[in-house]
């Protein structure tokens, strides 16, 4: 008997996300205008009655195809079982909750099969500008069926940067940033999706993420030709205890490293979350 090669598993699991993030499209969709139930989550933010359908949705559609996978979402109370697991979806059923809140189409969906700690098929869905980025390790990156690529800018001077003001404004930085074509959007995965088709040149983000905001994204701009870390360069590993990633900064290789050199000095996050209150 043959058995299937990991990288036909990779394909499969590739077109499995893309179903599943299809499939909540509509859903999205009918409520992206309406009205519906927002809560707060606190630090956290808000979240809505529509994260909660959608999570449920997709963990009823891909746990069903993937028994034996383990599961990683923002709206799910984790468990230490996937901890056990070879492979895990990490899922955001809607990354931007705050874009969608104030009806601003720049939210995404953004589904993930890590394996081994490493995300190995990748899918991040803006439903309302119907864009389905999508990647599967060695397989290249895709923006609805077409190959994409980072841009090859290799200065930060007038590059096309996603990011608060606030965050390069900052007297903190001993030298000051120079001009850029910046801009915000709220979802880290949609970011990085962005990044990783040539729209945008880089990202930088900094304080704890989670791993649900960046696995689908980091494979998709890795396939690109892209680099994403945390600001002292470090790779990322998923599926960890701690599901907390320190930050984000994403960009075609050679603007990558002038990034680094700047926010390296970035200090660590947990020495602001471990102050008394």
């Amino acid at each position: 008997m043959t058995l299937p090669s990991p990288e036909s598993d990779t394909l499969e699991d590739l077109a499995l996300l893309r179903d599943a993030a299809l499939s909540v499209g509509p859903l999205l969709r009918a409520k992206f205008g309406a009205e519906y139930e927002i809560w707060s989550k606190g630090a956290a933010g808000p979240v809505t009655e529509v994260d909660l359908a959608v999570d449920r949705m997709l963990r009823e559609f891909l746990t069903a195809a993937r028994p034996g996978y383990g599961w990683l979402s923002e709206e799910t109370a984790d468990s230490p079982d996937r901890l056990g697991r070879q492979c895990v979806f990490v899922v955001d059923p809607l990354d931007g909750t705050r874009a969608f809140i104030k009806r601003k189409p720049e939210f995404c969906t953004a589904l993930s099969v890590v394996r081994d700690g490493r995300p190995v098929a990748g899918v991040v869905y803006n439903p309302i500008l119907e864009e389905l980025f999508e990647a599967a390790s060695g397989h290249g990156a895709r923006l609805n069926g077409d190959r994409i690529g980072v841009s090859a800018t290799a200065a930060i001077e007038d590059c096309r940067m996603i990011g608060p003001e606030d965050l390069f404004a900052n007297k903190f930085w001993p030298t000051p940033w120079p001009a850029m074509q910046r801009s915000q959007k709220n979802a880290i995965a949609y970011r990085v999706a962005l990044v990783s088709s040539g729209e945008y040149d880089a990202t930088v983000s900094l304080g704890y993420k989670s791993e649900w905001d960046i696995a689908a994204a980091s494979v998709i701009l890795s396939e690109a030709g892209g680099r994403i870390t945390d600001p002292w360069n470090n790779e990322y590993l998923f599926n960890k205890p701690d599901p907390r990633l320190p930050g984000v900064v994403a960009a075609g290789p050679a603007l990558h490293r002038l990034l680094i050199d700047r926010v390296t000095i970035t200090p660590h996050p947990s020495t602001f979350a471990e102050r008394p209150a």
